[in-house]
């Protein structure tokens, strides 16, 4: 099984792709100054495998290593991601 994490900047997505499969998301909008996530999905028959979290972790990752951009949890599972993970806390600027 080969797992794959990628940034699609086109799509406004970040993504996990099994064996070629897309599995789960992580849509995002850049608004100025803050990359707001939006959605995540999970592929029904993978849920409960932690691939969201893959996903949002990688994004996290991402955003810090190549931006100055701020995070605004707009969909509810990257909120309780940054919940479980209080330690990335420096990422987050919550809209207005």
């Amino acid at each position: 099984m080969t797992t794959v994490l990628v940034h699609e900047p086109d799509a406004s997505r970040y993504a996990l792709y099994i064996d070629g499969e897309l599995a789960a998301l992580a849509d995002y909008r850049v608004q100025g100054d803050i990359v707001s996530f939006n959605h995540t999905f999970t592929d029904p028959h993978r849920r409960g495998q932690g691939l969201a979290g893959q996903v949002v972790e990688f994004a996290m990752d991402d955003v810090e290593a190549t931006s100055t951009r701020a995070v605004s949890p707009d969909c509810w599972y990257v909120g309780k991601w940054f919940a479980k993970h209080p330690e990335r806390a420096n990422l987050l600027r919550v809209r207005d």
